[in-house]
């Protein structure tokens, strides 16, 4: 279905995809289970774990169109090419160039990296059914509760440590240090792939029984002093993960806790697991993940250990840039997205001005109005999936009601009016503005 040209230059209201994964939150607990429920006016089942909202147009959990039937996003956008702008078509082609997600996480997440652009292709091409689209995926999180993730490798400081405090890993790798902090970065970098990927390919009853010493040896010590974080990081994943590899690994990563309005962004082929807490999400199209500890999926840990950076230190805690009073951007070292958080006081208003690519917004909660510049024309209909504003659209408190769940796609060239009489949360991923700059 091709929409009227007249038309395009609105806000369109999506229903979007939800993925009931084991690790997610049961029922009205869950962050993403309430969202979907609005957004799709469905019941929530208590028994169910929720994981993940899905925001665009990739296979694996499309958006479609509210109000003119089985129409999809992507088919949509695939007909209606104007809606990403030109340099986005340029560049990316006719798709979005950016998923976006609301996660509620209730334990550990895989260990796992995503490829870069070369390695995408060659997986996608060699295992179609796991690795099903050819694209890489960097990504970002931006915390909505306190949440933590495992991401990158700690200094070699730390990892010396590492191996003094939990004889455990040694024991399975068998190796001795052969540098020390004196010694260049390179063989700083070598020692660390090397002992990490005798880890990670140690035989199962192996790492089964170092495991099960570890814990025990962690519980026993636990009645006569305090645990470090790590440690007792490592008792909850074999929780939940009983004899995987995963726990003896997770002392080799940055234990990161984000504060509710931080963000943490991974780049491809970076490790990283996260464990708790509840977030949006945003990334390149792309649902490839190689995956290689805390998971009862597809492990490809031969192909893991191969791709990674091996960089070593924290990663970098974004705490967003104000745009105005109620808005904070997030900007990833990535051209595909960023995110906006906007938090509108009762009676507040915002402008989102025009940019040349699309974006989608997410109310997340409250309520409010939204209205384009563009339509500030147009005819109302209740039959549309598009917002027109009322007729007194001078006003910022006129435009279609929005409230939690409501999920918008604004087209390239946008300018959106967003107001509220009570407090409203919402958050806009975009194309990375920053390349727009370039062109």
């Amino acid at each position: 279905m091709v929409m009227e040209i007249n038309e395009i230059d609105d806000l369109v209201r999506l229903k979007c995809s939800v993925q009931t994964y084991d690790w997610g939150i049961p029922g009205n607990n869950s962050l993403v289970a309430t969202t979907y429920s609005a957004n799709c006016d469905c019941e929530i089942d208590e028994n169910t774990h929720y994981a993940e909202l899905w925001m665009g147009t990739h296979a694996s959990g499309p958006s479609y169109i509210k109000g003119i039937g089985n129409v999809s996003l992507k088919s949509w956008v695939l007909n209606n090419p104007e809606v990403l702008g030109d340099v986005v078509v340029r560049k990316w082609g006719l798709d979005l160039p950016f998923m976006f997600k609301v996660l509620s996480i209730s334990r550990a997440l895989s260990i796992q990296a995503h490829p870069d652009k070369e390695l995408a292709g060659f997986l996608h091409t060699l295992k179609p059914n796991v690795y099903k689209d050819a694209n890489h995926k960097p990504e970002m999180v931006l915390a909505l509760t306190e949440f933590e993730a495992l991401c990158g490798f700690i200094t070699f400081k730390e990892l010396e440590a590492v191996l003094e405090s939990v004889p455990e890993i040694m024991e399975v790798v068998d190796q001795v240090l052969p540098v020390n902090a004196e010694d260049g970065e390179e063989k700083q970098t070598q020692f660390l792939q090397s002992i990490f990927v005798k880890l990670m390919s140690a035989e199962s009853k192996v790492v089964s029984a170092a495991v099960t010493k570890l814990t025990t040896r962690l519980n026993m010590e636990k009645k006569t002093r305090q645990l470090t974080s790590k440690e007792e990081l490592a008792l909850k994943l074999e929780n939940e993960h009983p004899q995987d590899i995963g726990v003896l690994a997770s002392f080799f990563f940055n234990h990161v806790k984000l504060n509710p309005g931080e963000a943490l962004y991974i780049s491809p082929n970076e490790p990283h697991a996260y464990l708790d807490g509840e977030c949006v999400e945003c990334m390149a199209t792309s649902d490839n993940v190689v995956r290689a500890g805390l998971t009862p999926k597809h492990r490809d840990v031969k192909i893991l250990c191969s791709m990674l950076t091996f960089k070593q230190g924290a990663p970098e805690i974004l705490k967003g840039v104000s745009v105005n009073e109620y808005t904070k951007r997030y900007n990833p070292p990535f051209e595909e997205f960023e995110v906006e958080q906007c938090v509108l006081d009762q009676g507040g208003s915002v402008v989102f001005p025009a940019v040349p690519g699309p974006a989608i917004f997410l109310v997340l909660s409250g309520q409010g109005f939204m209205y384009t510049t563009s339509s500030s024309s147009a005819p109302s209909s209740s039959s549309s999936p598009l917002l027109s504003p009322s007729s007194s659209s001078s006003s910022l408190l006129s435009g279609d009601l929005v409230r939690g769940g409501d999920v918008l796609f604004a087209p390239a060239n946008t300018e959106v009016h967003v107001s509220t009489e009570s407090e409203l949360r919402l958050y806009r991923a975009g194309v990375n503005h920053l390349m727009f700059l370039k062109t």
